[in-house]
């Protein structure tokens, strides 16, 4: 696997690039957000390792920016921060998982294991699209169509229009969901959901003016979509 590991800490950096080499991965160690982004710009890598207090551009911002350009390599942030508010900031950035410091080697191995099995799974199985009522995700190109217009949704959001569509006419839960899209294993108090089902709900179904995404007061969320005509 070809790993970017951007680390500015002068032990933890070499020694994390040797133990990744030594476990079969190619990877390119670089201290500063600014050559990081340029050499994302010019390598497929396969899964980007981020420490969040960097010199150049800080971690954060640089997921922020590949992100809006539309590069949705994984992301791993590997950071001292680990607020439930940094947490979040992290998810909201973009991020595909956030393993605090101090950390084990083995839990890291096993987390980018879990991320390369997902998408090693989804070629396999052909999981390319899937589609629901009038609404069409592109799984691998993270798009979303409605009556075959495109849809601008951040990778939250389209994550969160995935996990919709899995559960169709079935009740999520807002644990459920903070689990599944932000892998955060409990229900801390905040709006995150509430707010990013809210600007899912003002892309999808604001312009064609009907309503997909039910609220269950107290409860969470029904998805149920527009048949076909």
């Amino acid at each position: 696997m070809r790993i970017l590991l951007l680390e500015d800490d002068a032990r933890l950096g070499p020694w994390l690039k040797k133990n990744l080499t030594d476990d079969g991965n190619i990877t390119d160690l670089f201290t500063d957000g600014i050559r990081a982004e340029l050499a994302i710009k010019k390598i497929n890598y396969e899964i980007l390792i981020i420490d969040r207090m960097t010199p150049g551009i800080d971690g954060l911002s640089l997921v922020k920016k590949i992100r809006s350009e539309g590069n949705n390599i994984p992301v791993i942030f590997l950071t001292a921060l680990n607020e439930i508010e940094n947490r979040l900031e992290g998810f909201e950035a973009g991020a595909d998982d956030y393993l605090a410091k101090p950390f084990s080697f083995d839990e890291l191995v096993s987390r980018i294991n879990a991320i390369s099995k997902r998408s090693i799974n989804k070629k396999e199985l052909n999981i390319e699209t899937i589609k629901s009522g009038d609404i069409e995700l592109d799984l691998i190109k993270r798009i979303c169509f409605r009556q075959k217009k495109k849809i601008e949704l951040n990778n939250k959001e389209l994550t969160l229009m995935e996990y919709f569509i899995r559960f169709e006419g079935k009740k999520v839960t807002k644990a459920m969901l903070l689990e599944l899209v932000w892998n955060i294993n409990f229900d801390p108090t905040t709006s995150i959901i509430e707010t990013h089902i809210s600007r899912l709900r003002s892309k999808i179904e604001k312009p064609f003016q009907d309503r997909l995404i039910k609220t269950v007061r107290g409860s969470g969320y029904v998805y149920t979509p527009k048949k076909n005509i």
